[in-house]
This record gives structure tokens, C-alpha cells and sequence, in this order.
């Protein structure tokens, strides 16, 4: 899976991904931030329009990158920060002195992040703390991205060539542990852009790390080389995890897979109704 993450300006979500060690990001994304418009296609063709040197240096500006989308992996129109403020330059809005503070100090974060990886970790701490997470909930997810960069390291060393082939592994991973892809598990959950994991509840997390790490264990032992056997692998990795979770339905009598998000109320205060037992076990979705 890619290195795709959400950042926020001004309460407008903004989709980036790491191309050649450095972000690049959504360009509809952004115009969107920064102008009131419900068709930002249409918007950027008008603007290379009017802006016609824009227009002839649009292909050196802007790369058609994957993007995790609601409907899997898809490719979009991406700029680096170098890029987004030449097209700001285009964009008539009280919104592009802010952004472009914003976008300088993004960027900058990230040379930083290179020089220092501990302070990408510290940052996305402190991002879900903002978005309202528990500290018991952000170490599972942090653990979590742990073994999922151990695992996708595993891939690469594999023989498994990048995408689209480690949306498929994962793919299935997830049908062996939870009965269904991660595109059907969104769905599951009412999300559309939203990252999966990000609206995982503590059991989610537990049996999703347990897969990958199963996966992870099983390569390395049985000496898995290429696309086929990895696959092979996963499907296996991913039952471990399934078997362990159908076991404790079994004793606890609920399901782990639930159809609750954290969209409306953060993960802290619905583990606050109940600190004894997770709210989101009771009465969950059936799967």
C-alpha cells in the first residue's frame, strides 16, 4: 500500500502521497480549499484558460499519481509543493496567502522528517490526539503502521512490484480475516475518502496487525518469491487472524467487525461511555 495520508487546512481534507522521498498532493483537493466550487475539474480547465502559460507547463507541473480512493487505488492529478504554488498563483482567493503559509510549512516538515524519521512518528502522535483518539487507540495504530511497513519491506524483497499488487495482497489479507476486502469494509463502515484503519476499533487494529504480522512470518520462514507464492502467503496470514477473531465471537458473543466509524464522535468519547467495556462491541454490526 502506498504512503497516502490526509492533511487538514482549515477543515478541508487534503489527500498527499510520497512520490521521489518528498509529498505531492491532490490538486482538486486544493482547489477545493481554497475556492467554493463542487466541480473542481471543470474549475482547473477554466484556469488553465486564463492562466495560458500555466496551461503550457501544466505536464511539468502536475503528476498522475495512485491515490487510495473510496473505490481502491486511483490514479489523480498530483503537484508538489513547487507545483501547488505556481497554480495558486491562479487561484483568485483570500484563502491563498493562509494556504500558502500552510503548504511552506507542510513541506518543510517533511525535510525535517527526513533528516529525523522520529518526528514523522511524533506528528502523527499528535494528529490523532488532535482528531480526538485515546492514547490506549494510538499505540495500536502506530504499532499497526509498524508492522505494516515490515510487511510491505518483506514484499519488496520478494519480488512483489508495487502497486497495484499490494492493494490485492492486502485485499487478501483482509478477506481471510474479516470476510471482506478493504473497499467492502468502507462501505461496511459508511466511509468515502476516509483512511480505513483510522475508523478501526481496538479489536479491528488487533486482528489487522495479527494478520500482517502472520503474513510477514510465513514469508520469511517458507522463502516466498514472487507475486503468486506472496499471495499465497497472504491468503494464509490473513486465516490465522480470521480463526483467531471467529474464536472470540464465539466466547464473548459479539462480532469484532462492526459498521461504526469515529466520523461523527471521536474514539475517545465513545470509549468513555463505557470504560469497561468498548461501546462499539455491543450490539455491532453482524458480519
Amino acid at each position: 500500500m502506498m504512503d497516502t495520508k490526509l492533511v487538514v487546512f482549515q477543515s478541508k481534507e487534503i489527500r498527499r502521497t510520497l512520490h521521489n522521498n518528498e509529498w505531492w498532493f491532490v490538486v482538486e483537493d486544493v482547489v477545493l480549499a481554497l475556492i467554493d466550487s463542487k466541480d473542481p475539474k471543470q474549475y482547473i480547465q477554466r484556469m488553465k484558460q486564463r492562466d495560458p502559460e500555466l496551461g503550457k507547463g501544466w505536464v511539468q507541473i502536475v503528476h498522475t499519481l495512485s491515490i487510495e480512493t473510496a473505490g481502491g487505488l486511483q490514479r489523480m492529478l498530483c503537484a508538489n509543493t513547487e507545483g501547488l504554488f505556481r497554480i495558486i498563483q491562479s487561484i483568485p482567493s483570500p484563502k491563498a496567502e493562509p494556504f500558502k503559509r500552510w503548504l511552506a510549512k507542510v513541506g518543510y516538515e517533511r525535510v525535517q522528517e527526513i533528516e529525523n524519521p522520529e518526528l514523522a512518528t511524533a506528528r502523527t502522535r499528535e494528529l490523532y490526539r488532535a482528531k480526538g483518539y485515546s492514547e490506549a487507540w494510538i499505540e495500536k495504530r502506530m504499532r499497526g503502521i509498524a508492522v505494516r511497513a515490515e510487511l510491505t519491506e518483506e514484499w519488496k524483497n520478494r519480488g512483489v512490484n508495487g502497486e497495484p499488487e499490494y492493494a490485492i495482497l492486502t485485499a487478501e489479507i483482509s478477506k481471510a480475516a474479516f470476510g471482506m476486502t478493504p473497499t467492502e469494509y468502507k462501505q461496511h463502515k459508511g466511509l468515502q475518502r476516509e483512511n480505513l484503519r483510522d475508523h478501526m476499533t481496538d479489536l479491528e487494529l488487533i486482528f489487522s496487525m495479527l494478520g500482517e504480522a502472520a503474513t510477514t512470518e510465513i514469508a520469511r520462514k517458507q522463502d516466498v518469491q514472487g507475486f503468486p507464492e506472496n499471495r499465497v502467503a497472504a491468503r494464509k496470514g490473513g486465516r490465522i487472524a480470521g480463526e483467531a477473531r471467529e474464536k472470540l465471537e464465539i466466547e464473548t458473543g459479539d462480532k469484532v467487525v462492526t459498521a461504526e466509524n469515529f466520523l461523527d464522535e471521536p474514539e475517545s468519547k465513545k470509549r468513555l461511555k463505557n470504560p469497561h467495556r468498548p461501546p462499539f462491541l455491543k450490539g455491532g454490526a453482524k458480519s
